[in-house]
This record gives C-alpha cells, structure tokens and sequence, in this order.
C-alpha cells in the first residue's frame, strides 16, 4: 500500500491495465488444468481494487 501512495496516476493506470490483463490469461489460460494456483484470481482481483481505490480517492481530492 505505501508503493501506491509513491505512484502517480498515469503508473497506476497502467498497472491496472496490467493486472486486468495477467487475471485475463490467468482465467483463460489454464481453462483446463487442475495444478494452478486458484488463489491467485482473487488476490489478482484484489489488488485491481486496491489500485482503483486510491486512483479514485485521488481524483476526488482535487
């Protein structure tokens, strides 16, 4: 979280384009097979929230 609070919006943008993308081939990659990771999907989606929560709370500060 304290990485967040460094990062200006265009980065944060962009890593949400990026996480967005890896949750992407993480669903449709593996369709599948039963040896991944089924964690890795919601800590995926969670930090996407993280993400769009501080962008938001910066764009409603100023």
């Amino acid at each position: 979280m304290a990485d967040l609070k460094k990062m200006d919006i265009a980065q944060l943008e962009k890593e949400v384009a990026d996480k967005r993308e890896a949750l992407r081939v993480f669903r449709f990659g593996g369709a599948g097979s039963r040896s991944r990771n089924v964690r890795e999907g919601r800590t995926t989606r969670r930090e996407i929230a993280r993400l769009l929560t501080e962008i938001n709370s910066r764009k409603v500060a100023k």
